[in-house]
């Protein structure tokens, strides 16, 4: 089911809760009978243009590319319900930053893997100035900004391993521009900033369980005396990921699941399945969308709902786990987006322009449902506030075949999430 399917609902602002005490990890678990109260989760989509070493004044830009990043995560705490707001979990999608600062990684390369250079692509030399020493820390700077505030989550996108490289077995070729057959590895430079050790989630009570030193991360959140656990898995998680998380969901067998993963939807809301030669997993230990749905999602019927970004555009999908159960599938990527720097009086450059998703849920009655929508910390409007919306978007998110309310309504719709308390009684 895609989203041309879904009932549309009527737009309307988020109400702010009262005030409330700071997450804790540690409330009852979710039933029919417990109060939720609405409480919204954000959803941060792909950063990577924001921190780009090139979009910065510094270097010849525009504006500081970071600030709308910052703008974003401070407006996440600002209406966090520790601070009187009803945001009680915030998830990055990944693609954090924007370059690699390695051909191969150690790792990859001790295994017997070797590589040639990938066409068109760039692996920053100075990492001292670029990568490692401004895309990382600014990364890390914007999350300083929800340290303390909301229990949050952030995976690794395949922008944020240290390497890239191509198969020589299967190289680029300059005559028709392909690529080759490429893959990522190393995760040095991620954890350097988001590892379980980092003083984002070391000690933090809500922040319940890592992997592969923080690549993949599980964290519960609360609403009001109601409990979720959140899953975060790195880019196309390899078994031992899906083994670990496997373990996690044994750990809290009651609790409602979002999951969030970098690559997994497609703006049509099938999965990703890699099935290109130049995107065939070259790891046979790594899992695609399609694989991680049959070996993992589908198996696990706590699992309601997946989260992920980096194909430009929006996507939704519902599919029917091993159970019969509903997989309530999102996508949004809103990186092409470069409408602040056509303001700016500068050519069209990907950036994002503030906007993020915010998801509302509305879980006491008889009827539980999430409405979603997209918001810019930019503009300070929803999609529907702006008048210019598809004119600005439809055509960088490749949608230009959609009507300018088909577009508008993939980035304002309601889900119904009907049977969720007889799924979820405990």
């Amino acid at each position: 089911m895609n989203i041309s399917k879904l009932v549309i609902s009527t737009i309307f602002l988020l109400g702010t809760a009262a005030s409330a005490a700071a997450n804790t990890g540690k409330a009852p678990s979710t039933t029919a009978s417990k109060i939720c109260g609405k409480f919204t989760v954000a959803v941060i989509p792909d950063t990577q243009n924001y921190v780009d070493y090139r979009h910065q004044k510094w270097s010849g830009f525009a504006f500081d590319g970071t600030e709308q990043f910052y703008d974003q995560m401070r407006f996440i705490r600002a209406n966090a319900r520790s601070n009187g707001g009803d945001i009680v979990f915030a998830s990055h999608v990944g693609d954090v930053w924007q370059h690699y600062s390695k051909w191969m990684d150690p790792a990859h390369s001790a295994r017997g893997f070797n590589w040639v250079p990938n066409a068109g692509s760039e692996v920053a030399q100075s990492p001292k100035v670029t990568t490692r020493g401004f895309e990382i820390p600014a990364a890390a700077q914007a999350f300083d900004l929800l340290d303390g505030a909301l229990p949050f989550s952030v995976v690794p996108g395949n922008h944020d391993y240290d390497a890239l490289w191509t198969d020589p077995k299967d190289p680029p070729r300059d005559a028709d521009g392909y690529v080759g057959r490429r893959h990522i590895g190393g995760l040095e430079g991620y954890l350097s900033a988001f590892s379980s050790e980092s003083r984002l989630f070391k000690g933090k009570g809500w922040y319940v369980g890592h992997h592969d030193n923080g690549a993949d991360s599980a964290q519960i959140f609360s609403a009001g005396q109601c409990q979720f656990l959140h899953i975060g898995l790195q880019y196309h998680a390899p078994d031992r990921s899906l083994e670990w998380a496997r373990s996690i969901l044994q750990a809290h067998p009651t609790l409602p699941v979002i999951l969030t993963t970098h690559d997994y939807l497609r703006r049509d809301g099938s999965l990703n399945r890699l099935s290109n030669p130049n995107n065939a997993l070259m790891d046979p230990s790594d899992n695609d969308p399609q694989m991680i749905w049959d070996e993992f999602i589908s198996q696990n019927d706590q699992i309601f709902m997946v989260l992920s970004g980096h194909i430009t555009g929006q996507g939704f999908s519902i599919n029917k786990n091993a159970r019969g159960n509903p997989v309530y599938q999102i996508m949004a990527d809103y990186q092409g987006r470069g409408q602040t720097v056509i303001d700016a009086h500068r050519p069209n450059a990907g950036m994002g322009d503030g906007w993020m998703r915010l998801m509302e849920f509305d879980l006491d009655n008889s009827r539980p449902a999430v409405r979603v929508r997209s918001y810019s910390t930019h503009y300070k409007k929803y999609a529907s506030e702006v008048p210019e919306y598809a004119s600005y978007y439809k055509k960088v998110d490749g949608q230009a075949a959609l009507s300018d309310q088909e577009f508008l309504n993939r980035d304002q719709f309601s889900i119904d999430l009907a049977g969720f308390h007889k799924r979820f009684p405990n």
